[in-house]
């Protein structure tokens, strides 16, 4: 059975990036439906599942801190090391490259923590894994779509390359598709405390809200009428809310 869950991760993932491929044309409406689900998936999975894990060794304050670290560093990466203008303006395409590299990287690795996640929880009862393995499905589409999206939107003014553009935008897919199935594996070989786990939610909530609020949403409506995007940013969030809520976690 967790088997066919880990595979159920793959086609999830897989399926959201190929619909962002397909929509090419209507990017900044994905960006901005991306936009609302990775701050969805920051407020309504991380961050209560880092605070649920922490009770009773960290409060409350120390989990936030973390959140706001892991901010922190997304930041400096992004302005300092990766830093680069609107899509439409002048800049050396490896810079929109490595930005993107960086975001579906990024992607990828909180993909593989929920793997983890799965793993481990099904470890506590099978019934406490499908549960969060319901929420990860959930949000696995949209993972798909942001992954895509991120390598799309940094790679658009390239258009003399659209179809290695396209290429790149897949096999980063494939990482992330593949990256749930091989944290689910792994748990196979070792145990992660469920306080180290914790910190580890609560660092990549500060990733998310990073890479929601001050990178796909600003690119969503970048040049584009707001209230389309607008309404597909509040619908991410609301597809988010409802799919944790009716899993239960």
């Amino acid at each position: 059975m967790l088997i066919l869950i880990a595979i159920a991760t793959f086609c999830s993932t897989l399926l959201g990036g190929l619909f962002a491929l397909r929509f090419k044309d209507k990017l900044h409406l994905i960006l901005g439906f991306s936009a609302g689900a990775v701050v969805g998936v920051a407020f309504f999975d991380l961050l209560p599942e880092a605070i649920n894990l922490g009770r009773g060794l960290y409060d409350a304050t120390f989990i936030t801190t973390i959140v706001a670290l892991g901010f922190i560093i997304y930041l400096i990466l992004d302005r300092l090391i990766l830093f680069h203008p609107h899509l439409d303006d002048d800049c050396h395409n490896e810079r929109h490259q490595q930005r993107g590299w960086l975001g579906a990287g990024t992607l990828a690795v909180h993909s593989f923590l929920d793997g983890l996640i799965i793993g481990l929880a099904w470890q506590v009862s099978s019934a406490v894994g499908l549960i969060v393995a319901v929420a990860v499905l959930t949000h696995d589409f949209s993972d798909g779509i942001n992954t895509v999206g991120l390598i799309l939107k940094n790679t658009a003014n390239d258009s003399a390359n659209l179809s290695a553009s396209k290429k790149r935008a897949l096999n980063w897919l494939l990482v992330d598709a593949s990256a749930p199935v091989l944290g689910v594996l792994a748990t196979l070989f070792f145990q992660l405390p469920e306080t180290a786990l914790g910190l580890i939610l609560a660092l990549f909530c500060g990733f998310f809200l990073y890479l929601g609020a001050s990178d796909l949403l600003p690119e969503s409506h970048h040049a584009h009428p707001t209230r389309l995007t607008t309404l597909m940013t509040i619908l991410g969030v609301a597809v988010l809310y409802l799919a944790v809520k009716l899993a239960g976690v």
